[in-house]
């Protein structure tokens, strides 16, 4: 389910995985774009200042993917912590993408 609360969840998120890089997120936009339902396209404000558009990727695994589809919140499909892999970003490209479970 995309409401505030899971917008403002993703936003601390982020943060969390910027730490220590310099960079920030001010905010995501709810979806714009939905791609074969496993992956979810949103607008994130990122950068030293925060204000830096990025194109943030959602990538659906098979436990997300099964509660999106039926409107349920997916926080609790949220890597864990001391998981690896689950976060890239491109400043180059201004681009995040994000591996849920």
């Amino acid at each position: 389910m995309f409401d505030q609360s899971f917008l403002d969840f993703l936003e601390y998120k982020v943060c969390d995985a910027l730490e220590g890089s310099g960079l920030w997120c001010d905010g995501v936009m709810s979806p714009r774009y939905l791609k074969d339902q496993r992956e979810i396209w949103l607008t994130a404000f990122v950068g030293k200042d925060g204000q830096s558009k990025y194109k943030l990727i959602l990538r659906l695994g098979d436990k997300s993917l099964s509660r999106y589809t039926r409107n349920l919140d997916i926080k609790e499909c949220w890597p864990e912590d001391d998981r690896q892999g689950w976060f890239d970003i491109d400043p180059a490209n201004a681009l995040m993408i994000i591996q849920l479970d």
